[in-house]
């Protein structure tokens, strides 16, 4: 085995590299969705539409990332998106919190933005936010602006042709 090892010295050089590479790739993974078992707690949301959000989506206030998206499952009872969502420790969110789906533009990718309310008393682990808007329909919105816009530019041809 040895005299074999020393004849292959290349292989196994490049075979442990290789190795070396994919830890550091899964480390750097973990790191970047959130997996690595920070400190933070978990709460819950209903959405009417969970269009744009997946698992792994950012959660934030005030534009900064302050957790993730961990599971996604459809109420029977409801038909609403009942959506998983881990915050950081160190943001103690209040009771009357509001969570917005919520895009970064026209072609950006969607988040969910936590709004704090006022409260006192601050979301448990496990709490549920009560108080939630779905994501917009953006290709609806665009085809109800030009279907109004068609409908007005056709009343404004007939008002100007004279009647009989």
């Amino acid at each position: 085995m040895p005299q074999l090892l020393k004849d292959h010295v290349a292989e196994a050089l490049t075979g442990l590299a290789v190795v070396a590479i994919a830890i550091w790739f899964l480390v750097f993974a973990l790191g970047r969705t959130g997996s690595t078992g920070t400190d933070s707690y978990s709460l819950t949301a209903r959405f009417p539409n969970a269009a744009g959000i997946a698992v792994g989506s950012d959660v934030r206030v005030s534009g900064l990332k302050v957790g993730t998206v961990t599971r996604q499952k459809l109420d029977p009872a409801s038909f609403q998106a009942v959506v998983t969502l881990t915050v950081d420790k160190a943001v103690q969110l209040p009771l009357d919190s509001s969570a917005a789906i919520t895009s970064e533009g026209l072609l950006g990718g969607s988040f969910i933005a936590l709004v704090p309310g006022g409260d006192s008393e601050h979301l448990a682990p496990g709490d549920e936010i009560t108080d939630t808007q779905g994501a917009t329909d953006l290709m609806g919105l665009i085809g109800s602006v030009i279907n109004r816009s068609g409908e007005k530019a056709s009343d404004g041809d007939a008002a100007a042709q004279p009647a009989e």
